[in-house]
């Protein structure tokens, strides 16, 4: 995720109507790869493939990997492409989105419903005739609520948007466990915690930084429609929760003494920049000084550094 310039045309013209001569084939081509947000499917297979080292115990079968991943970038793919479909309308209003395809006329809404359901079917069919088709329903329902139940129902109309709607972002570790061992256990149902309450912590700090690009097109994000003060309690209590969930792969027996101690270290850092947001929330801090996008981008390297371990602990046991 990125803040991108805000283009020179009227904000909320969607420019649909390029020639084809102003569409080369090049830019068309990237324009379709930006409908699938590469840079966020990079977070989500992040934490799939190191549960598959950890569902292995060991390094799991190699083009099952590979086939996980491309079924998981094209069900991802599919998911985002859908998602700026039916957002095109407020992409248009918001600086951050100014430039995405659909609001630029690189492509067309049509082609983007196409290109999204296609990809959906491909991935679906994908994971299930070369996988299993428990990862493959797994896919689809994190695709299917993502579109349908974050995009479409809550989105527009919940502060707790990003709180339930980020259940789509949590499956693919249920997906790395289960393409591994076509089952489900205790480890990936404990990430999957883990995600769930990594996801508000993760997206409220940004959220923080563009409110008003939010406010602008009426999407009730919490910074929205609550203080920096009520915003940072909340991304502390998700926060400790989210390292407690952390900490129980070990006594159950699932990791060792390497992962414990990533876990420990990175989960404490996290904490320090969660309260230290709070604090400076309580203190009434605003604008750069609040500094929010500090927590945005160690929640990146947060979730990095702890699957890393995932995937690292099972050769140090």
């Amino acid at each position: 995720m990125c803040v991108t310039a805000v283009e020179s045309r009227p904000a909320g013209v969607i420019g649909t109507s390029q020639s084809p001569s102003h569409r080369p084939f090049g830019a068309r081509v990237k324009a379709f790869v930006a409908l699938t947000k590469p840079r966020i499917i990079e977070l989500l297979l992040i934490t799939t493939v190191p549960v598959m080292f950890l569902a292995e115990q060991g390094v799991p079968n190699l083009k099952l990997v590979l086939l996980t991943c491309v079924g998981g970038y094209l069900s991802a793919g599919g998911a985002n492409a859908l998602n700026m479909y039916i957002d095109r309308d407020i992409d248009a209003l918001m600086d951050r989105t100014s430039q995405r395809p659909l609001v630029t006329g690189m492509v067309s809404p049509v082609e983007c419903l196409v290109f999204g359901i296609t990809l959906a079917i491909v991935s679906t069919l994908l994971f299930g005739f070369t996988v299993n088709w428990l990862s493959a329903w797994l896919s689809l329902g994190a695709l299917l609520f993502y579109v349908v139940v974050y995009t479409m129902i809550l989105k527009r109309r919940t502060s707790q948007n990003i709180v339930w709607g980020g259940i789509a972002g949590c499956l693919p570790v249920l997906i790395g466990w289960s393409a591994v061992t076509n089952s489900m256990s205790w480890a990936p149902i404990i990430l999957f915690g883990v995600m769930f309450f990594w996801t508000p912590p993760h997206y409220w700090p940004l959220s923080m930084k563009v409110k008003e690009d939010y406010a602008r097109v009426g999407v009730p994000m919490l910074p929205v429609i609550a203080s920096n003060k009520v915003v940072a309690r909340q991304i502390v209590i998700y926060s400790w929760v989210m390292v407690a969930l952390s900490l129980l792969l070990t006594p159950l027996g699932y990791t060792g003494w390497f992962y414990t101690a990533v876990a420990v270290a990175a989960g404490g850092m996290w904490l320090w920049e969660a309260h230290g947001l709070q604090n400076r929330a309580k203190a009434e801090v605003t604008g750069g000084k609040l500094k929010e996008m500090r927590l945005f981008h160690w929640s990146i390297t947060y979730v990095s550094v702890l699957f890393l371990a995932i995937a690292v602990d099972p050769f140090l046991r």
